[in-house]
């Protein structure tokens, strides 16, 4: 069974930034970033292919990062000009794919991120 540990998160003011690691016990095709909260529920915040390619949600693009380091297995979110509707639970991911589907089948224990205004 893949452990996923997650860290990084916090409170931090709008137009922060802030950094979230995934430690992965084995590395899937697909790793992504989702984050729930109590407005929104669940949605994909990022993913990104064991080859290479990503993808960032709208809301993020232009702010939020996503990069995987395979010599370390691990996965990171570069959140950069946080906004208070980022706030919300993150969760590192992992799935053999496709990467594009709204649920992955491996979940980490989840880190909370909190923006305020």
């Amino acid at each position: 069974q893949v452990q996923l540990a997650e860290s990084g998160g916090g409170s931090v003011q709008a137009g922060g930034s802030l950094r979230l690691s995934c430690t992965a016990s084995t590395l899937f095709y697909c790793m992504g970033w989702f984050r729930q909260n109590s407005e929104k529920g669940r949605d994909r915040v990022a993913y990104i292919q064991f080859s290479g390619p990503s993808s960032v949600a709208d809301s993020a693009k232009g702010r939020f990062t996503i990069s995987l380091d395979k010599s370390k297995k691990s996965l990171y979110l570069e959140m950069n000009g946080l906004k208070p509707e980022d706030t919300g639970m993150y969760f590192c991911a992992a799935d053999v794919g496709p990467c594009g589907k709204e649920s992955y089948a491996n979940w980490g224990q989840g880190t909370q991120v909190t923006v305020s205004s």
